[in-house]
């Protein structure tokens, strides 16, 4: 599995600067920020090389929860003598941006873009991130290897971790997930259903005379991105995907990308109604639970979604089942997205050695191993062979003859005014409720991409 995922990622590199989701997809709810300042007792007393040192760290509690970086803290503590303050929360915007508006830096911070508040994107427009590209030549510590020869390729050099389009990584890979297509397997004959699983969209389409299930639905419009990063290269290729993430005018004004908008409007059209009215932080797992209760076939996400549904009611034999995009047409490329979570350093923080040390640490076996339990998987060679069983089918998606599909749209100037997000994405909800067109949803992009080419770097 890490031999086909890792020469898979890395063909797609060679075919393109691949650049990474935005998933949305760190849960969206709210609880208070749980914050550790004291040393742990297992680093009282420890002699290590930063004894006397103190880490900020703050880091988004997602469907993983907070516990394991309580406990990858706690190691490094014990390791290195050094004291981290942990911060988490499931908004963590909302806790760290004021502190570092007033100039109270964190030293590390675990927090994707692609959220709606775009804080992440918002420093790197303004330069507001150190350069990390040393700690990929850095020994992870308490081995003998660099944390480049443990990261599996593809997953740096790409316009996430390098947004500036140059050999500087700012952004450091994490946690990843394939993301593609949830559903009930019981519905379809794989789980000795009556439907047969769709590979191509206008079997996908066709669906609709066969059930009265509506066909599709989201947690929330933002989790659209990566299925949309998914759906270009479908229409275009590789190449295709590079121009558009650089919102290339032609790109966008391509008969290619109309025919993916026309798939966009079938879609809004066979989207169950009451999917856009609980598209929001508060009532977005009513939306995921909508496929529990076969009220609707098919739901874009990541593997958090079993975590998240774990104790959720079901249809009688609901078993989760997962796949690609399906293809343009017959024999077509299909697509699954890969999205990673990233970790970075504020320009202004004033411990970044020591942020280096520790960002080195989170690739460690000893860490990976904590984040893997918790059921965190970190793009490690030879990760993927100490999932689970349940795990593996999700991950497998490139082993079952899907291409990887790796990056986010290109980093800009700061544009007031500009929410590129909520027109890439969210328009969908204003096309399921009618009040847009899928051609207006299209022509709104092509004039987003416009303003956001002029403000390219």
């Amino acid at each position: 599995m890490k031999k086909a995922l890792s020469m898979l990622l890395a063909v797609a590199m060679a075919a393109s600067l691949l650049t990474a989701c935005g998933g949305t997809t760190s849960t969206p709810a709210s609880t208070p920020a749980s914050t550790s300042g004291a040393a742990s007792a297992a680093s009282e007393g420890a002699q290590g090389d930063y004894a006397g040192q103190t880490l900020k760290v703050a880091a988004i509690e997602t469907a993983y929860g907070s516990e394991m970086w309580q406990k990858v803290a706690d190691a490094f503590e014990a390791k290195t003598g050094a004291t981290v303050e942990l911060t988490t929360d499931k908004n963590l915007e909302d806790v760290i941006d004021p502190q570092m508006k007033a100039g109270n830096f964190y030293d590390v911070i675990h927090l994707a873009t692609g959220r709606e508040k775009a804080l992440p994107e918002t420093m790197l427009k303004e330069n507001a991130l150190a350069d990390l590209t040393d700690v990929l030549s850095m020994q992870v510590l308490g081995e003998e290897v660099t944390v480049g020869e443990k990261i599996i390729p593809g997953f740096t050099g790409n316009l996430t971790t390098n947004p500036y389009n140059d050999d500087k990584v700012y952004m450091m890979p994490m946690f990843y997930s394939p993301c593609g297509l949830f559903y009930n397997k019981a519905n379809f004959t794989e789980g000795g259903g009556t439907l047969t699983l769709p590979t191509t969209w206008d079997e996908f389409f066709a669906l609709a005379d066969q059930t009265d299930i509506p066909l599709f639905t989201y947690p929330t419009a933002g989790y659209l991105d990566a299925f949309i990063y998914a759906m270009i290269p479908e229409v275009g290729g590789q190449e295709f995907f590079n121009s558009a993430l650089r919102y290339d005018e032609a790109t966008w004004a391509s008969e290619e990308i109309g025919q993916m908008y026309d798939v966009l409007g079938k879609l809004a059209a066979n989207t169950e109604k009451s999917t856009p009215s609980n598209g929001n932080a508060d009532n977005f797992l009513k939306n995921q639970q909508l496929v529990l209760d076969n009220k609707a076939l098919f739901m874009p996400n990541g593997n958090w979604v079993i975590g998240e549904m774990a104790d959720a009611p079901r249809a009688d034999g609901f078993e989760w089942g997962f796949m690609a995009l399906p293809a343009m047409e017959q024999g077509g490329d299909r697509y699954s997205y890969t999205f990673f979570e990233q970790c970075w350093v504020p320009a202004g923080s004033q411990n970044q050695d020591l942020a280096k040390v520790f960002i080195s640490y989170l690739y460690s076996d000893e860490a990976a191993a904590i984040f893997a339990e918790a059921g965190a998987v970190q793009p490690i060679v030879g990760m993927t062979d100490k999932l689970s069983d349940d795990n593996k089918v999700y991950y497998s998606v490139y082993d079952n003859g899907a291409k990887a599909a790796i990056g986010t749209f290109a980093t800009t100037k700061p544009v007031e005014g500009m929410n590129f997000k909520q027109i890439f994405c969210f328009t969908m909800d204003s096309v399921v409720n009618g009040t847009k067109t899928v051609d207006q949803w299209q022509a709104d992009m092509q004039d987003a991409c416009k303003t956001m080419a002029a403000a390219m770097e």
